[in-house]
């Protein structure tokens, strides 16, 4: 899935403005200026987009785990993975809004996206392990989506 997107999406369901975009990527040790924020979170076809890169994908959905549960000052910030997998997305969301498995499975389930317990688990699994299952498109385009109709009611 586009980086893009996925931007779009979180800020959609948030409700944030771009100018809180920025804020959330500073909480990340990441300054940008919120101009360059706007253009990534255009649409492909509108004049002054501007492709977001994994870097910025990943500083900021760290970002959003610390403004929406706090930074954890008893340890240092971890650094940041990349390659940005769908994978990775994944389960930074799942931190960032504290989702058991329990929720993620209601979650699909709700988009008419049934996953079983064990599919869902080797979506979390480290990349190399026998079990390890890759995260696709679909599957995190309906997470999204049934996370979004979660927070926005």
């Amino acid at each position: 899935m586009l980086n893009n997107d996925v931007l779009r999406s979180v800020r959609y369901m948030l409700d944030l403005s771009d100018a809180k975009v920025a804020e959330i990527l500073k909480l990340a040790n990441y300054d940008i200026p919120t101009a360059e924020v706007s253009a990534y979170l255009k649409k492909d076809d509108e004049a002054g987009f501007a492709a977001c890169d994994d870097e910025v994908l990943a500083h900021f959905l760290d970002g959003l785990v610390i403004h929406r549960r706090g930074k954890d000052e008893s340890r240092p910030a971890p650094p940041i993975e990349l390659p940005l997998t769908n994978n990775i997305v994944l389960k930074k969301l799942r931190v960032a809004f504290e989702l058991k498995e329990d929720d993620i499975l209601a979650l699909l389930d709700a988009v008419h996206l049934p996953v079983t317990r064990p599919e869902l688990s080797a979506l979390f699994r480290k990349f190399g392990h026998s079990n390890y299952r890759t995260c696709g498109d679909q599957l995190l385009r309906n997470f999204l989506k049934g996370l979004t109709h979660r927070v926005r009611g």
